[in-house]
């Protein structure tokens, strides 16, 4: 496996735990609000074994570590990488935007949580992440999560063109997950107008239509 970016400490990215986070170089999506577009770069990479070296130093410190991206599921040796940081002693979140739920299947026994990211409701993906995408993959994935899944969430960026009904919709489709987290939109530079993100109160709207179909929701940057 490769990495492109490491955040040694961090108190977001794995709930309950304080975390290191790996990122992967490489993605399958392009969804213009991505704050990671520069991870995107095939020839930027951080050694391993330096990574390594901080893990074993930190032991009894950081609780887990997270492999984030561009899309840790394209990575050869994901697996091999997930038992690696279980055998030193941390526990293992990947997120994943969903489209390789073959990957996912052969990797979710070894994951402590895992957060699968759906950038829109049923039919509307593509529009998202900017070219065509097959989304029954991602929906594939979504019900192998909830069915195998140790701990999990599915998590939505409410981008200014997601309304309160196209929230509705994607908890509809996950009916009875474990939990949803709406996230709020952040302004980006990757595109020349970056949109004014939702009122705390859409988001709040949303999260509350959300709640009438899976068993938490959560609220995140709002």
């Amino acid at each position: 496996m490769r990495a492109a970016g490491f955040i040694k400490n961090s108190f977001l990215d794995f709930p309950g735990l304080i975390a290191s986070v790996v990122f992967v170089p490489g993605c399958n999506m392009d969804c213009w609000y991505c704050h990671n577009r520069a991870l995107w770069d095939e020839k930027r990479e951080i050694d391993l074994d330096d990574i390594d070296a901080f893990l074993l130093k930190r032991r009894g410190f950081i609780d887990g570590v997270v492999i984030s991206g561009g899309e840790p599921t394209l990575q050869e040796g994901l697996e091999e990488y997930i038992l690696h940081i279980k055998d030193m002693g941390y526990r293992v979140k990947l997120d994943t935007n969903g489209l390789r739920p073959d990957v996912v299947e052969n990797v979710l026994p070894l994951l402590d949580y895992i957060a699968l990211d759906i950038k829109a409701p049923p039919g509307e993906i593509s529009r998202v992440v900017s070219f065509d995408v097959d989304e029954e993959l991602i929906w594939q994935t979504a019900r192998l999560i909830m069915g195998k899944a140790i701990d999990y969430e599915f998590r939505t960026t409410m981008i200014p063109t997601l309304s309160v009904e196209d929230i509705t919709r994607i908890a509809q489709h996950v009916r009875g997950a474990k939990k949803y987290a709406l996230q709020q939109y952040r302004k980006t530079d990757t595109v020349a107008v970056s949109p004014k993100p939702h009122s705390a109160g859409a988001i709040e709207a949303a999260a509350q239509a959300a709640g009438e179909y899976v068993k938490e929701v959560l609220v995140r940057g709002s």
